[in-house]
C-alpha cells in the first residue's frame, strides 16, 4: 500500500508541476508576444485569465504599467523554470545538470527585477489604496476590528526594501550549495 501511495503522490506531483510549468509558459509567451506587437499597455489584459490560472493574487489597480510587464515576464520565467525543474524530479527521479543551472543561477537577474517591479508597483497603487479605501475595515463594526489596506502595502514596502538584500543573501547561498552538490555527484 505505502508503494501505491508513494507512485500516486509522485504522480499527482509530475502532474501538477507540469501544469502549472505549461500555465506559466503561456502567460510568458502571451506577454513577450503582446509587449511585442502591442506595447506594455496591453500585456495584463493579454495574460489576465491564463496569470489568475497560474497564481491567485491581488492585482493592483496598475494594470497598464510597465512594471506590469517585467513583473509577469520575472514571474514567468521563474515559474516555468520552477516547475519544470520539479516537474523532471518527480517524473524522472532527476533534473538535468543545465536546469539545476537555471533554478538556481536565474533569480541574479530576475529576482531584482521581479521585486523592483513588485516595490515600484505598491508605490505607484498608494494613492489609490489611500483614495478608495478599497480592502478596508473601518470601526465600529460586529467584529471590533479595524484594518487599513494603505498602512498594511506601507508595512510591506517597509518589509520588502530591507528584507531583499537578505533574501538575495540567502538564495546565494542555496545557489552555491546546490550547484556544489551537483558537482560532487
Amino acid at each position: 500500500m505505502a508503494g501505491f501511495l508513494s507512485v500516486l503522490r509522485r504522480l499527482y506531483l509530475s502532474v501538477y508541476n507540469w501544469a502549472v510549468f505549461v500555465g506559466w509558459l503561456q502567460v510568458l509567451v502571451l506577454a513577450v508576444k503582446t509587449l511585442k506587437e502591442s506595447g506594455h499597455e496591453q500585456v495584463y489584459s493579454a495574460v489576465e485569465r491564463p496569470l489568475q490560472l497560474s497564481q491567485t493574487a491581488a492585482v493592483l489597480e496598475t494594470q497598464n504599467h510597465i512594471l506590469v510587464s517585467s513583473l509577469v515576464i520575472s514571474w514567468s520565467i521563474t515559474e516555468i523554470i520552477r516547475y519544470s525543474f520539479f516537474g523532471m524530479k518527480e517524473a524522472l527521479g532527476f533534473a538535468p545538470s543545465w536546469l539545476l543551472w537555471l533554478r538556481y543561477s536565474t533569480f541574479l537577474v530576475l529576482y531584482p527585477t521581479g521585486i523592483t517591479s513588485e516595490v515600484g508597483l505598491i508605490y505607484i497603487a498608494l494613492p489609490y489604496i489611500k483614495n478608495s479605501e478599497k480592502y478596508c475595515i473601518r470601526m465600529p463594526n460586529k467584529w471590533n476590528f479595524s484594518f487599513d489596506y494603505y498602512y498594511a502595502a506601507i508595512l510591506a514596502l517597509g518589509i520588502y526594501v530591507p528584507g531583499s538584500p537578505h533574501m538575495y543573501g540567502y538564495m546565494l547561498a542555496q545557489r552555491k550549495r546546490a550547484l556544489s552538490k551537483s558537482k560532487r555527484e
